[in-house]
């Protein structure tokens, strides 16, 4: 991850919102043989006496599986809107172009839970998706218990104890006002990333350049 200071944020509040906005993320490790694994599932994190705590859940016996029992140490991304950005919208158009993005990277310790964790992790995982409706028929607490129990025998919860947090929210800062603003003019012209990127930015402008309105 580029460690660019203005690039970064650091609003806690800002970053819990990003992962609760955009929780299927990238699970990665590596293997006994060094070799790179990863897995794109749900995760939510939580407050746990001062602690972050990070949940979810994974199949068994796979080869993720077998490679964070062998080596604890994840890396989970989270990834947002993203959009290319065109030079020529830069008061100084001969410069390379480049690309707009928002991404929190969490590095942790994982751990596999038992049964009792596992219901826990499938019960809020289905609540949170189903907008907190317990009378859902999908909800973990309203599915057959036949079901449930065949299922949960193939899954396993993790919890990962969070150690470092880092983000990118690459938004145009390193541009001057009349390029920072063209480019949102353009991206509001694109499509659904394009404009969000450009609500984004259009939020940060009186931060990104003191004094001045969005």
């Amino acid at each position: 991850m580029y460690n660019l200071p203005y690039h970064k944020e650091e609003n806690e509040e800002v970053i819990k919102e990003f992962v609760g906005k955009y929780p299927f993320a990238f699970l990665t490790g590596c293997d006994a043989n060094n070799k790179p694994i990863a897995t794109q599932i749900p995760v939510f994190i939580e407050e746990q006496n001062g602690k972050k705590i990070m949940r979810g859940h994974i199949m068994k016996n796979t080869d993720h599986h077998r490679a964070f029992l062998h080596n604890e140490n994840v890396l989970v991304v989270f990834t947002g809107s993203h959009t290319y950005v065109s030079a020529t919208w830069y008061s100084n158009p001969h410069l390379p172009s480049t690309w707009n993005y928002m991404s929190v990277h969490v590095k942790g310790i994982i751990r596999f839970l038992d049964d009792e964790a596992l219901a826990d992790v499938l019960r809020k995982t289905s609540l949170h998706f189903e907008n907190n409706n317990p009378a859902s028929s999908t909800t973990f607490d309203n599915l057959p218990a036949e079901f449930k129990q065949r299922v949960m025998n193939a899954i396993v919860a993790f919890e990962i104890e969070v150690k470092e947090i880092d983000t990118v929210f690459k938004l145009s800062q390193d541009r001057d006002l009349k390029s920072y603003r063209n480019i949102i003019e353009k991206l509001n012209e694109q499509g659904e990333d394009g404009q969000e990127i450009a609500a984004e930015m259009e939020k940060r402008t009186g931060q990104v350049f003191p004094g001045t309105r969005p």
